[in-house]
């Protein structure tokens, strides 16, 4: 594995093939390996935040950053690990990056995700705590997860 930079960006900030390769990485996951057909490019983009891990240049992680309005929460979305670098703790690094970035775009605000609900031990190790049911979000288990404003990690039961 070659050396990672961290960058953060607005799409507009992006170069199409920068922001091609995002997507690209997006949709061969999201929609293509997960077999889901839904509408990944959701209009959502432009108003985002984008966390790229690139190696070479390339993105090999990829998460989506929302600051809140006037006292609302961040979200972060669309975490995204390459399949030819899983396995390297990228995940993990990506939401450090992710949570870190939040934290100085919205100093005290919530940070909201809505994650798969087989990765809930992980988000959780991030401090995230479910606070929904499980449901279906184009066909896949999810559940919404928040970290609170002091980011104390909770242990989950189980």
């Amino acid at each position: 594995m070659g050396s990672l930079t961290v960058d953060i960006a607005r799409m507009d900030a992006l170069t199409a093939g920068e922001l091609y390769d995002v997507l690209k990485l997006r949709v061969d996951v999201f929609v293509v390996e997960q077999n889901c057909s839904y509408p990944e490019l959701d209009g959502k983009d432009a108003e985002a935040l984008h966390l790229r891990l690139l190696e070479d240049g390339k993105p090999v992680a990829y998460g989506r950053i929302f600051a809140p309005g006037t006292g609302r929460q961040a979200r972060i979305g669309r975490i995204v690990v390459a399949p030819s670098h899983r396995g390297q703790k990228l995940g993990e690094r990506l939401m450090g990056e992710a949570v870190a970035a939040c934290e100085r775009l919205a100093p005290g605000a919530p940070i909201a995700i809505s994650a798969q609900a087989h990765l809930e031990r992980f988000y959780a190790g991030f401090g995230f705590e479910t606070v929904s049911k499980e449901y279906l979000e184009d066909g896949i288990p999810h559940i919404d997860m928040v970290r609170d404003a002091a980011g104390m990690q909770t242990e989950v039961a189980g």
